[in-house]
């Protein structure tokens, strides 16, 4: 189980991420991208944080693709914004947690919506 102190570095480093990816002038960037969890490793080296991208398949591999190659400015960004004794190199991961949570609150919907004869 990750200490305190991992899990405020953690959200600290998820804030600042998702502040980035909206900075960011990367047209393959989609609009509707937010960043579900970021995990720092202990020694704080690397972080992997998952990505949820709103759209076409198209749209979320542009999306990955254009966060990655962006990497090297986010590291570097991160680092001068948090004071940590490292910045962790990040590994960028395509989640789809959201996606598939609104797809079971519409069968839900649709299960629970009364039926017109």
């Amino acid at each position: 189980m990750a200490s305190h102190r991992e899990s405020r570095i953690d959200e600290e480093v998820k804030r600042e991420l998702g502040a980035l990816l909206r900075e960011l002038k990367d047209p393959r960037i989609s609009g509707l991208t937010s960043v579900v969890a970021v995990n720092v490793t202990k020694d704080l080296r690397f972080a992997k944080a998952y990505i949820s991208v709103m759209g076409s398949d198209e749209q979320k591999a542009a999306t990955i693709e254009g966060i990655r190659s962006a990497a090297g400015f986010i590291r570097k960004e991160i680092g001068h914004r948090l004071n940590l004794r490292h910045t962790p190199e990040f590994s960028f991961v395509l989640d789809s947690s959201i996606e598939h949570g609104a797809h079971i609150s519409e069968i839900i919907d649709s299960i629970t919506k009364p039926k017109a004869d």
